[in-house]
């Protein structure tokens, strides 16, 4: 033992963690700490036990096992063990524990199966999410359905669920501890949302991660529990489980590890039983200012400044999810002083402002965006923000309240931002009142960056060939996506924000006064110096912050084409 180990003082600590696991088990909770105490990490303590005892140590993260083979050992025993077989040949079948001093869950594998096994070790940890990734999300809660399912003698067949006593099969034990795992994970992994979708023969979760859809890892038996699932989730929303026939929409809180989080429920009936969307909004995430959401310098210079403009109109457009109700905050914390009232009508309220006054919209008492705005005025504010202008009265009451001296914040539903200018017109608003309102108009997108731990620098071969498309778009070194633990393998690990930043200058005036295309007003805008959302998008590449990929991905629906980029990148 000696050779393998630089100082005598270590052996003892091996030692005494051999001792120790033979005596209790590596799951007990205090391993851990016990470990610590001597100075090791688990996976440093069962290397040396690979060594002295000639047991493979295995690396979960190269090896990949089929579903199939899996399903042939009882899942009980490998989850409730935690044991994992990953391949076998002629002789035995390899199996990963993580304290090769307790044999007893190889022994029932053995008696269960009549098979030889061989023991190889990983970390506990590892063998749990290796589980999970394998056998699915909840596995264990799964066969604990199965089990009380077999006690009350409940089973759920397609088009006879209304034959069983859904309230009570979702207050199962079981069912709210899978739904609880659905949830806790989602957060977790720092999913937006989750998608809960039927179909034929599965029950598919997904988790939207940094605006990307990734399917959750679930047993495919968990199908048979879809009603009670979609009761759980409805009685959390304190919505009705007994209508199946129209959609319901409803709100969940939830505490997990300190954290808020306010989940908006929506349920849609389908062809093969009822799809549920949660909404998962972090009110304890700490709001950013202005600095923090990714704006270039030359835009963030002309943001503060329009944002401390007496009044007028300030418009952020993007599609849903992209980044704008954060944007609106950033501006109101920046502004946000006890000189100024400030008062906020929104559908949800995502972050709770101290020193703002902030109203929730409520369709059940009528509480509409128009509704709302018109009593605001009457609270003598000197900011108004109104979540979004839907229609055309909302536009009409947001344009009069500026023309009064109010400086008012909005969204609005537009690809770019000279789309706004003519979206409002096409709304109903004339031309001219579009004109003197707009202060500026703020387009954004969200693009995933790169997991700093994995990203790979591309081959300069292939990079000269995205040269020879792009001209100088393109960065000495670019970079693409490699796959870690810390990004869950997918290359990216959070979000930051483009912008494409109109100022509505006289100019523009102008154009929009003479009824121009959008076309016409973006060539205007950008020869004031106005930079596309791909052109904002550069910055990240000749940081190595992300690829060229994503920003192809998010600035997809752009009329302009890379050529002129290139073009007024180079002016």
């Amino acid at each position: 033992m000696m050779d393998a180990l630089s100082e005598p003082k270590d052996v003892q600590a091996y030692l005494a963690c051999i001792e120790w696991l033979r005596r209790a088990s590596s799951d007990s909770k205090e391993w851990p700490a016990f470990l610590a105490s001597n100075g090791l990490s688990e996976e440093a303590f069962l290397r040396f036990v690979s060594r002295e005892y000639s047991y493979p140590y295995i690396n979960l993260d190269e090896v990949s096992v089929d579903s199939e083979f899996i399903s042939r050992f009882p899942a009980r025993i490998l989850l409730d063990r935690q044991i994992i077989p990953i391949r076998q040949n002629d002789e035995a079948v390899l199996a990963v524990v993580s304290n090769p001093f307790t044999t007893a869950g190889i022994d029932e594998l053995r008696v269960m199966t009549g098979l030889d096994f061989e023991i190889g070790l990983a970390p506990g940890m590892e063998i749990a999410a290796f589980i999970k990734k394998s056998m699915g999300l909840g596995a264990d809660t799964i066969q604990s359905m199965f089990d009380e399912a077999q006690e009350n003698g409940l089973q759920f067949l397609q088009g006879t669920e209304e034959d069983v006593d859904l309230a009570e099969a979702a207050e199962g034990a079981s069912i709210i501890r899978f739904v609880n795992q659905i949830l806790t994970e989602a957060i977790e992994m720092r999913a937006t949302d989750v998608h809960i979708e039927p179909f034929e023969n599965e029950l598919r979760v997904r988790y939207r991660i940094d605006g990307v859809l990734k399917a959750a890892a679930i047993p495919a038996e968990v199908k048979r529990f879809q009603p009670a699932i979609v009761s759980r989730v409805k009685i959390l929303s304190h919505l009705d489980i007994a209508e199946k026939r129209v959609p319901q929409d409803g709100r969940i809180k939830v505490f997990l590890s300190g954290k808020e989080i306010d989940i908006r429920v929506s349920v849609i009936p389908m062809l093969y039983g009822e799809a549920v969307v949660l909404r998962l909004l972090d009110r304890s995430s700490v709001l950013l200012g202005p600095g923090k959401i990714g704006m270039g310098k030359s835009d963030l210079n002309i943001f503060k400044e329009i944002v401390k403009r007496p009044h007028g109109i300030i418009l952020v457009t993007g599609p849903t999810g992209s980044g704008k109700t954060t944007t609106l905050y950033a501006a109101l914390s920046h502004i946000n002083d006890i000189d100024r009232k400030i008062i906020t009508i929104e559908d949800p309220i995502e972050y709770q402002l101290y020193g703002i006054n902030q109203i929730q919209v409520s369709n059940k008492t009528g509480l509409t965006f128009a509704r709302g705005l018109r009593s605001i005025l009457r609270h003598d504010p000197d900011v108004v923000l109104v979540g979004e202008i839907r229609d055309l009265e909302t536009a009409e009451i947001a344009v009069q309240a500026s023309l009064t001296g109010h400086l008012v914040f909005s969204t609005l539903h537009t690809n770019d931002a000279p789309g706004a200018l003519t979206r409002l017109v096409d709304m109903g608003i004339e031309p001219y009142l579009v004109a003197s309102s707009l202060e500026a108009i703020i387009a954004q997108r969200l693009i995933r960056l790169l997991c700093q731990d994995c990203k790979k620098e591309m081959p300069q071969k292939e990079a000269a060939l995205l040269r020879k498309r792009y001209k100088d778009y393109i960065p000495e070194k670019l970079y693409s996506v490699g796959g870690c633990k810390k990004c869950q393998g997918s290359g990216y690990i959070g979000r930051s924000g483009i912008f494409e930043v109109l100022v509505v200058t006289e100019e523009v005036r102008t154009l929009l006064l003479e009824n121009a295309t959008p076309r016409d007003i973006r060539s205007q805008a950008m020869s004031q110096g106005m930079k596309s959302l791909r052109q904002d998008a550069q910055r990240y590449l000749q940081e190595g912050k992300t690829t060229l990929e994503e920003i192809l991905r998010v600035t997809k629906d752009e009329s302009l084409t890379m050529q002129t980029f290139t073009e007024n990148s180079e002016e």
